[in-house]
């Protein structure tokens, strides 16, 4: 998600990639990276509670595919924003594969969302469904918007109650849990947007970051992210073990020595701190939350 300068539609050629080529393009458009550290966030929570191997297979798929619908719907949404500032890193812009191949993975891997989102129960796939419908609410709205944060926030502040809601008895996550998740999707959002900020307001796009300029989203993702690592050390009942301590200020300073960087360091360090945020989560031991 990313001085305007004109660049001409890419070139077009009369051969065709390979089909090999083709779903490489495809893949790298949808957002390979980030999908892979919230699928594997959710698979290691599934496991901290307790939802076995079955359990936590099903929930990582179904996170994996909404994570793929949306990235796709992404770069199939910003394709002409993307030609028009020239980047070289997204598969559509460049022509490596066909906008309507990109349309129907988005459209094929939501469908397939919805019943493997049921699998966990009719609550849990319900509370999944609706944070990969805020996901698409951002790529087609409301990144043009203030409240741009907000969908960042309700789809990683859902992905707990996702997996509990699987569980037997069907509980709601503690609310210590929900709010980190809540901060760290508000604080990956502005750091993720950093690099983009002059390309956004050139091409239309005025969230909050882009109205708040580089310099304070930058200070403002720091500030969402190192709070969300407090919530999960402050947070659960009992005192605070020296290591929770150490992981904290590990984390203040991945983000001190990452938020100061350029291009996409900054949205490194905030999933370096998802890393360290399952640490601290792991580290209360398995079992319920």
């Amino acid at each position: 998600m990313p001085a305007t300068r004109e660049t001409a539609p890419p070139t077009r050629t009369s051969a065709r990639p390979g089909h090999r080529a083709v779903a490489v393009a495809l893949l790298a458009a949808g957002h390979p990276l980030p999908a892979t550290a919230v699928t594997l966030l959710t698979a290691v929570l599934a496991a901290a509670t307790g939802r076995g191997a079955a359990g936590c297979a099903v929930a990582a798929g179904a996170v994996a595919l909404g994570q793929l619908s949306v990235g796709w719907c992404n770069d199939r949404a910003d394709l002409r924003r993307d030609r028009l500032t020239g980047r070289p890193d997204k598969p559509l812009a460049v022509g490596a594969v066909r906008p309507a191949t990109v349309s129907a993975a988005a459209i094929v891997a939501l469908a397939l969302c919805v019943p493997l989102s049921l699998a966990s129960g009719r609550p849990a796939g319900t509370v999944h469904l609706c944070a990969v419908a805020a996901a698409w609410a951002y790529n087609l709205w409301l990144k043009r918007t203030v409240v741009s944060w907000l969908p960042y926030a309700l789809a990683f502040g859902l992905l707990p109650a996702f997996v509990t809601l699987g569980l037997p008895g069907q509980p709601w996550p503690p609310l210590w849990l929900a709010v980190a998740a809540a901060l760290l999707g508000a604080g990956a959002h502005f750091a993720n947007v950093l690099p983009d900020i002059a390309d956004d307001l050139a091409t239309g796009v005025n969230g909050l970051p882009q109205r708040l300029g580089a310099r304070r989203s930058a200070v403002l993702a720091a500030l969402l992210v190192l709070g969300s690592a407090a919530a999960l050390v402050l947070g659960p009942p009992g005192p605070v073990t020296p290591y929770r301590w150490v992981l904290l200020a590990l984390t203040a300073g991945v983000l001190l020595a990452t938020g100061r960087g350029r291009g996409r360091v900054p949205f490194l360090g905030t999933i370096l701190v998802a890393a360290a945020d399952v640490v601290l989560l792991l580290a209360r031991g398995a079992g319920p939350l």
